[in-house]
């Protein structure tokens, strides 16, 4: 069997490490690099003692730089990296021919302006947007598996996005009523020494952040407005809460006239019915989080509420696995003609 030499950038960030776990299960591939700026020439057995006596615990990290990527025979590389540094690695591999799945921010909008405007700054490499394809497999399955560069959505989008785009292809729900509240374990924000994710700070504690404008809602808005084929703007609220990992999402929106729940149900079932990391838990069940964590699931619920006439969508994932790494996994397995549950 081919094995596809795989090189993971950036791997003692949270995605890094998730990626690694995950990868050490795949049959299909063989990781061949590992990147650190600070751990280069460690092992990864040293760096991580839970993959001590595991495969690929003595594989060394390698310098951070696309050189070492490249000299290392990987034909795909995970960038798990911050947003503006993905893009200074991606232009070089590119060139030198190797496919990439981009972790990171840099490449999931189409819109240089919007990215400005979301991130602070221009975009570091403008001219590869055109060809990044977005990477949510249970929308852009064929795009990714001839895809050079796929840019794997960000962890709260994907618990929005998937619930909601159904119905608006469906025409099913007003688009201006859509309002979402999120909440999302503290390795969300990365691996990272900042006072407000300390233990002290995050533990007994529920709060929330980045409103009006967190960075998402740029790649939700524009998932959510080529689903209703309008421009879309929604209210977003994420919070912080005190568990280590997933995401649990509620979205309210309001059903177009005689669109039952049983239509809803019905367009849900179409869409999602086989897809294999899709769980619909229909109009009884709840999404929790104890029933995600470190699996590639999103389970999904609805309800109407007939007092205010609205539907109440609930998601939970693990944002560490089907809103991070395990997604990239379901892209890379698409990119490898590989089934797409392998290793997940």
């Amino acid at each position: 069997m081919h094995l596809e030499k795989i090189a993971v950038v950036g791997a003692t960030g949270y995605s890094g490490e998730e990626l690694i776990r995950l990868l050490q299960r795949h049959a299909g591939v063989d990781l061949v690099c590992v990147t650190s700026r600070q751990n280069s020439g460690k092992t990864l057995g040293a760096v991580y003692a839970k993959f001590q006596g595991q495969k690929y615990s003595s594989l060394k990290f390698s310098p951070s730089d696309a050189k070492a990527v490249v000299d290392s025979g990987a034909g795909i590389v995970f960038l798990a990296l911050p947003h503006g540094l993905a893009a200074e690695f991606a232009q070089p591999l590119l060139k030198a021919g190797l496919r990439i799945i981009d972790l990171s921010a840099d490449f999931r909008l189409k819109d240089e302006a919007v990215y400005k405007e979301f991130y602070g700054h221009d975009h570091p490499a403008p001219e590869l947007l055109a060809q990044s394809v977005y990477g949510l497999p249970e929308l852009y399955r064929q795009e990714i598996g001839t895809a050079n560069l796929v840019a794997s959505p960000g962890c709260y989008p994907t618990s929005i996005i998937l619930p909601l785009v159904p119905l608006l292809k469906a025409r099913f729900i007003d688009p201006k009523s859509i309002v979402v509240s999120s909440m999302s374990g503290v390795s969300g924000a990365g691996r990272k020494v900042e006072a407000d994710y300390l233990f002290v700070e995050c533990n007994e504690s529920v709060r929330p952040y980045g409103v009006p404008k967190h960075r998402h809602l740029s790649e939700i808005e524009q998932e959510l407005g080529k689903a209703a084929g309008e421009k879309i703007m929604i209210n977003f609220t994420p919070h912080l809460i005190p568990v280590n990992r997933g995401i649990l999402s509620t979205t309210y929106v309001s059903p177009m006239n005689g669109v039952t729940l049983e239509k809803i149900s019905d367009v849900f079932a179409t869409s999602y019915g086989k897809e294999p990391f899709v769980r619909l838990l229909g109009a009884e069940g709840y999404p929790d989080l104890k029933n995600v964590s470190y699996t590639n699931f999103i389970d999904i619920a609805w309800r109407h509420d007939p007092r205010t006439g609205r539907v109440i969508l609930m998601s939970a994932e693990d944002n560490l696995v089907k809103g991070a790494s395990g997604q990239a996994i379901q892209s890379l397995n698409l990119m490898c003609g590989l089934p797409e549950t392998t290793g997940l």
